[in-house]
């Protein structure tokens, strides 16, 4: 089945507005996981640009890598390691202004500049997280930790 986004434009809270239930209707009734993440990421991508937007789930003790959209990236990720396995390991949303100012940066692309990390939690447990980068610094804040917050609970 063929699926239209529509790209708003205006704020970045406007566009997330007009983004979610867009997104929304596309995991709805879908049960395959790895169908939903592809279009979550696609999604955001399309509206957003950014350089990397992406899943990593938990296997055992790494993070491994699922759908995204971007250049190649990191496969695998061990607990407390760079943005993404602090995430996981903290539980918690990081949103980081300079990826070269945060300890034990992973640079799976020299391009990006600054990520938020969203852990995906299920039942009290950290299961995945989802990770975005830009090529600009200082790109992500609170309205997007609200919304990517959302989204995440969607498929948590």
């Amino acid at each position: 089945m063929a699926e239209d986004l529509n790209i708003a434009v205006g704020s970045r809270e406007s566009q997330y507005q007009s983004l979610l239930p867009q997104i929304k209707a596309l995991i709805t009734g879908e049960p395959d996981q790895t169908a939903n993440l592809a279009n979550i990421a696609a999604a955001l991508k399309e509206q957003f640009g950014w350089l990397w937007i992406g899943f990593y789930l938990v296997k055992g003790d790494e993070l491994v890598l699922a759908p995204f959209q971007g250049p190649v990236a990191c496969t695998r990720i061990r607990k407390g390691r760079g943005v993404c396995g602090t995430s996981w390991a903290e539980a918690k949303t990081l949103i980081v202004p300079d990826v070269e100012a945060f300890p034990g940066h992973i640079a799976c692309s020299s391009l990006s500049k600054s990520e938020i990390v969203v852990p995906i939690i299920r039942n009290g447990e950290v299961i995945g997280v989802l990770d975005v980068d830009s090529v600009e610094l200082d790109t992500f804040g609170e309205v997007d930790r609200k919304y990517l917050e959302e989204v995440v609970s969607w498929i948590a």
